[in-house]
């Protein structure tokens, strides 16, 4: 076997998940578990939290798997079922697609990518090309792939924030390249300095590692945190000094908590407000349909965008893409009609806009909520979400708990996790799975949860984390 397979770690689908199906298959014949249910907050999942599907979009998704319906002979039955603009958006895209059994452009089908880069030249006041960016399935897709590419050998190095979310450094585990870590301040709100990032790449490099690429997830994953423009500015500043690559992860760009003090802005369109002097800084960045308020994980749709990129390069990466033949039309339905949803005056923007508002605000009260319960522990400090899904909160346990990881062999964060799912069914990942600096624990937990079971959430959490202080005090 690849010994690098073996190498891979994935926190947010290892031994904890693993476990909390275990346990949610027992319940299925043995009540005396203590909970009702497992909830699942290892992962950014909606859907399986009851989060409801967008109606638009699941209109136009199902009206282009079943194009029997829009015969002209079943028009009058169909104008009952679905909106007019439902009905043209799928007759749009299946002139478009044709079948969506079919492989599409190894790129993505050329009519949905053309409407990406409208997408983000709506968003940035910047324009796109088409053929600078790539479909993919889900972020995570042109993510390996760029890392991929961007990996000559084991001296390879990519800068990837401490904590950081998993795919990242198993991928790199996969393709023999070199972590180089900086880590992310706790204390500044999960900040970054530009001093850190120098730090880091100059003790690497001092070490003999060919440091190639900076990533950077903003709004950050595990730690919620959204970037200062300012702060931005300095990273590209710092790329262009340093001749680095900048892949900007920006998948939860919609889940913005605090959109007046920490607004998203797109590194896209802070490089080109930085004018033509760092045209020579190269960036690759990512969306998804699977984050925002969309939540359509397993449609498993996304976009990679290609900014001064050589064009050699961009054969490259075509090749690459070419070889997976194309990424899942659905996927890329998907991704159409997150960049381009339905707007004022359209039939469907009424409900649509009521959804994705309440969905947005919903998780707003959510995240405040989860964020007290956590302040709210003994020896537990959480910094608030200002974007993304989780909370990442840091729990100073005691020596006897510590002790009893030891004896398990198990981290003393992940020993918390495992009692909390098996004393709540909550399912939360370790911090050590994410990085964490030396000594300290935390554990990341969504909080996707249904909102009106979250006081009953909140409240097993408590109980849970009162009892496991009083078991292992000092």
């Amino acid at each position: 076997m690849n010994p690098q397979i073996r190498n891979a770690e994935y926190a947010v689908r290892g031994a904890l998940p693993i476990r909390a199906d275990a346990l949610s298959k027992q319940l299925e014949t043995d009540k005396s578990l203590g909970f009702e249910r497992v909830v699942f907050c290892n992962i950014g999942n909606p859907q399986q939290l009851a989060q409801k599907p967008i109606t638009f979009f699941r209109q136009v998704a199902s009206l282009c798997d079943n194009p029997d319906l829009l015969q002209p002979e079943n028009r009058e039955t169909l104008l009952k079922l679905y909106p007019k603009d439902a009905i043209e958006r799928a007759e749009l895209l299946l002139k478009n697609i044709g079948s969506v059994g079919s492989y599409s452009h190894s790129q993505g089908i050329p009519h949905i990518r053309e409407n990406v880069a409208k997408f983000i030249e709506r968003r940035d006041g910047y324009p796109a090309k088409p053929e600078h960016i790539y479909l993919t399935q889900g972020a995570s897709a042109g993510v390996q792939t760029v890392l991929q590419m961007l990996t000559e050998n084991e001296k390879s190095g990519i800068m990837i924030p401490i904590p950081q979310y998993p795919l990242y450094s198993a991928t790199l585990s996969l393709v023999n390249a070199t972590p180089v870590p900086y880590y992310l301040k706790e204390e500044q709100s999960w900040g970054l300095s530009a001093e850190d990032l120098k730090k880091s790449v100059d003790d690497a490099r001092a070490k003999g590692v060919d440091v190639r690429a900076l990533v950077i997830i903003n709004p950050g994953n595990p730690t919620g945190q959204c970037l200062h423009e300012d702060n931005m500015r300095q990273v590209i500043e710092f790329c262009h000094n340093e001749n680095l690559v900048l892949l900007a992860d920006e998948v939860y760009q919609t889940n913005v908590y605090m959109p007046n003090d920490r607004p998203f802005h797109s590194f896209k369109k802070v490089l080109r407000s930085m004018g033509d002097k760092y045209n020579d800084v190269e960036l690759f960045s990512f969306h998804s349909t699977s984050k925002g308020m969309i939540g359509e994980c397993g449609r498993r749709g996304g976009y990679l965008e290609c900014v001064n990129i050589d064009e050699g390069v961009l054969e490259q990466l075509y090749k690459i893409a070419s070889i997976s033949l194309c990424p899942n039309v659905h996927g890329q339905i998907m991704t159409d009609l997150m960049t381009n949803p339905p707007v004022e005056g359209d039939a469907s923007f009424e409900q649509y806009n009521k959804e994705v508002n309440g969905i947005y605000e919903s998780l707003r009260r959510r995240a405040t909520k989860l964020a007290a319960c956590f302040n709210g522990l003994e020896n537990v400090t959480c910094n608030d979400a200002e974007g993304a899904m989780y909370l990442f909160p840091r729990v100073r346990l005691p020596n006897k708990a510590i002790e009893a990881a030891k004896e398990i062999n198990v981290s003393p964060d992940a020993y918390y996790a495992l009692k909390m799912l098996e004393a709540t069914g909550v399912c939360v990942i370790p911090g050590s799975g994410f990085g964490q600096e030396a000594d300290t624990w935390h554990f990341r937990s969504t909080f996707l949860p249904e909102e009106d079971l979250f006081d009953d959430f909140c409240s097993n959490i408590e109980k849970f984390h009162q009892g496991f202080m009083e078991q292992h005090r000092d």
